[in-house]
């Protein structure tokens, strides 16, 4: 079963789409589109878990812990935190490999980062 997405407020909207222009089959829902604004972390990690989607986020500060925190009381499609450093370019075809070569089971209850 192939990946699906789900962006939270901090990913840098320019990921998804340049994200989208390498493959427009990728799943990747953005905050706006699911919702998401000034959702706190906690209960965007139980939105994309109910929804099967692996997070996506620039916040390497605090989502890793409130991520340890969730899944020790359930189970997350995954998160990936992508390096603000990192170019939309490089960001983009990381997440398009991710999708093509993977499966969704291989990022359950695990934290990915992009450099």
């Amino acid at each position: 079963m192939r990946v699906r997405f789900q962006a939270d407020n901090d990913l840098d909207q320019r990921i998804v789409t340049a994200t989208l222009r390498l493959d427009p089959a990728i799943d990747f829902r953005t905050a706006p589109a699911a919702g998401l604004h000034e959702m706190p972390d906690e209960q965007v990690l139980a939105y994309a878990a109910r929804e099967g989607r692996v997070l996506v986020s620039h916040d390497r500060k605090t989502m890793p812990d409130h991520f340890a925190r969730f899944i020790g009381g359930a189970t997350s499609p995954g998160l990936i935190i992508v390096s603000t450093r990192l170019s939309i370019r490089l960001a983009s075809e990381w997440l398009h490999l991710l999708w093509a070569a993977g499966d969704a089971l291989d990022y359950v209850n695990s934290v990915y980062s992009l450099p």
